[in-house]
């Protein structure tokens, strides 16, 4: 993990639109399973998952969520529970109420809260299974009041047995009961426009592989997606007075995630440093998935010196992290500083899987700088908004000339002319008065 100046750091932020042939690959699944619907899911879950299923087949069984439990330790299902139920209340704080403004001329204004009537999650398999991923996506959609979730992960995450029984655990015990194996982009298209097997969906959103990404892009529009998620990040800035090995720990506990993922220390220090970069080094010969975590330690992993802790902040809110851990003596006083994170992480004992897992807030969190302009997945992700508008006579007589005014400068003459009608119109039944 290289040491650099302040100067010397440039920040690189390529977005992975995939390869040419990436893309060209997705469009034709995509628009394959949009004509033939679950013939070409079947075909491409034989070529690119390798599992042969006949459409029967596609949905999880009643009976294999009950075996599933029979295939995890009871303490799994312990803390599945435990951190549901944080979660659940965390998100229940951020549920919105319709509302309306009764003003005195009679005039009445609000906004009508609705839920999503069907959501689509995506719980992916591969380099590991997540089954945190489901509790992040469906809790928030319950909260909504989302009726209908479906999940789809693909059919071998749990390796030749099928589909990994940690995940259907999982959505059993937050109460998903339509879950589908099938993965990659044709779940996605599968999701977006139905097949005879899976009823579409109003939105889809859960990570997944640079497949799963560009089809989420490729059909947004005709649903809504969450997100187009990049690599995992962390950003951790802290003093002299942060332990070195609590650093380092969270820095590979991102890097192992991926290849790609991001790990960057900020500190005033330069022996706090030092102390970090062997204190990496260290702890990489030890862990499991050392190959990939070194790997991004390599390529995308740096320890930036600063000046100060301020300094600190400006490079924390130009990177914009995913995650951002503030390991310093007093870091209360430098919270309200920081204006561009996906989520927080304050003291040394917030350490970023506490946030991954159990405490409560989303881990499903803007990547790739995002969070300059977007925020964590919540409950406001799984509703829709209408505005309500009733305008009484008084009212529109008090403001229609305003109106036709702003239509006629926009040479919207049938705009005009829809509120001239009714002055008209008023206007005559007062002469007759």
């Amino acid at each position: 993990m290289r040491i650099v100046a302040l100067e010397e750091f440039k920040l690189q932020r390529d977005v992975d639109y995939g390869t040419p042939e990436q893309n060209a690959d997705v469009k034709k699944i995509v628009a394959e399973v949009k004509a033939e619907g679950d013939q070409a899911v079947l075909k491409y879950s034989k070529e690119l998952d390798g599992v042969a299923l006949e459409a029967s087949q596609l949905r999880v069984t009643e009976q294999e969520l009950k075996d599933a439990y029979l295939k995890v330790e009871p303490t799994f299902v312990q803390a599945i529970v435990s951190a549901a139920n944080n979660i659940r209340a965390f998100h229940s704080r951020q549920k919105r109420e319709s509302w309306m403004d009764v003003q005195q001329d009679g005039t009445i204004l609000g906004q009508i809260i609705h839920p999503l009537q069907r959501v689509g999650v995506y719980v992916p398999g591969g380099k590991a299974s997540y089954p945190s991923s489901v509790l992040m996506n469906v809790i928030p959609a319950q909260v909504a009041g989302v009726k209908e979730i479906v999940l789809v992960t693909p059919p071998a995450t749990g390796g030749k047995e099928g589909i990994d029984p940690y995940i259907l655990v999982a959505a059993a015990e937050v109460g998903v009961k339509e879950i589908y194996r099938v993965g990659g982009a044709q779940a996605i298209a599968a999701l977006a426009y139905g097949t005879d097997s899976i009823k579409q969906v109003d939105k889809i959103c859960g990570p997944g592989n640079i497949y799963v990404a560009l089809a989420k892009r490729e059909v947004y529009g005709a649903v809504d997606i969450d997100s187009i998620a990049g690599p995992s990040e962390i950003a951790v800035l802290a003093d002299e007075h942060a332990d070195p090995v609590y650093v380092a720990a969270d820095l590979l506990s991102q890097a192992e995630h991926d290849e790609m993922a991001c790990a960057i220390l900020v500190t005033p220090s330069v022996s706090f440093a030092t102390a970090c970069q062997q204190e990496v080094e260290r702890q990489l010969a030890e862990l499991p998935r050392q190959d990939i975590a070194r790997a991004s330690i390599r390529d995308y992993g740096v320890i930036i010196v600063v000046d100060s802790i301020e300094a600190g902040i400006d490079v924390i809110n130009s990177i914009a992290p995913e995650h951002f851990e503030l390991m310093v003596e007093e870091p209360m006083q430098y919270v309200g500083k920081v204006v561009n994170a996906g989520a927080i992480f304050v003291g040394a004992y917030s350490s970023e899987p506490v946030g991954d897992y159990f405490a409560g807030p989303n881990h499903i969190i803007p990547t790739n700088g995002t969070a300059r302009f977007s925020s964590p997945v919540d409950v406001d992700d799984f509703i829709k908004k209408s505005s309500l508008i009733y305008y009484s006579k008084e009212a529109l007589l008090r403001d229609g000339d305003t109106i036709i005014e702003l239509a006629r400068r926009e040479g919207l003459e049938g705009h005009a002319r829809a509120i001239e009608v009714r002055l008209a119109k008023e206007g005559k039944a007062r002469k007759e008065q």
